[in-house]
């Protein structure tokens, strides 16, 4: 008689396993970002930075492009600051030309107030050596003057002549007389402070 009573709970048994065994359930469907999306970001990413890149590059040669400029300003106002004046013969009066060029030196020295130049007269072979002195002080004063008149301080500028001790052309031509009779310039101070 416990033959039925067996049956029902070998049968009772087996449902039972078989409700709790069996598959385990499906894993849960991903939710990050898809392979597309994360390409999408790594491309924006590599725009974003190579657009930082660009940007970064082009303020470097616009800094570049501004210190090459300011560089080649003060060459030429250093180079106009040297540049010589030529007088007639036996005259310590200026050209129209000189004063010219002594006006852009004038222009120069005003916005560069730590710039000292010492002026050295020149003169060319004919003459005494005394008169030549004399003469090449002239010329030295006269342009110190004239810096003068333009309101820079005298005491910005030093004189000295050479007389004919030192002519930049050799010979006795007027050629060469015309490159001696001159006035030069020389940067003694502020050099480095030059404000073109």
């Amino acid at each position: 008689m416990n033959h039925p009573r067996f049956i029902f709970t070998a049968l009772a048994a087996t449902l039972v396993l078989a409700a709790c065994g069996g598959d385990p359930p499906p894993p849960p469907e991903p939710t990050g970002p898809t392979a597309e999306e994360l390409e999408r970001a790594r491309l924006d990413s590599i725009a974003a930075e190579q657009e930082r890149l660009a940007r970064e590059r082009a303020i470097a040669d616009s800094i570049a492009r501004a210190e090459a400029a300011r560089e080649a300003e003060l060459r030429e106002a250093r180079a106009t600051l040297e540049e010589m004046v030529f007088f007639d013969y036996d005259e310590s009066s200026l050209r129209p030309e000189a004063e010219q060029l002594l006006r852009r030196k004038a222009e120069i020295l005003r916005a560069s107030p730590a710039v000292q130049i010492r002026i050295e007269g020149h003169a060319d072979e004919r003459g005494s050596t005394e008169y030549n002195i004399a003469l090449g002080n002239a010329r030295a004063e006269t342009v110190r003057q004239f810096f003068v008149s333009f309101g820079l301080s005298a005491n910005r500028f030093a004189i000295t002549s050479y007389g004919e001790e030192r002519p930049i052309a050799q010979g006795s031509s007027e050629t060469a007389w015309a490159r001696n009779r001159r006035g030069e310039f020389v940067i003694t101070a502020g050099a480095n402070e030059i404000n073109p």
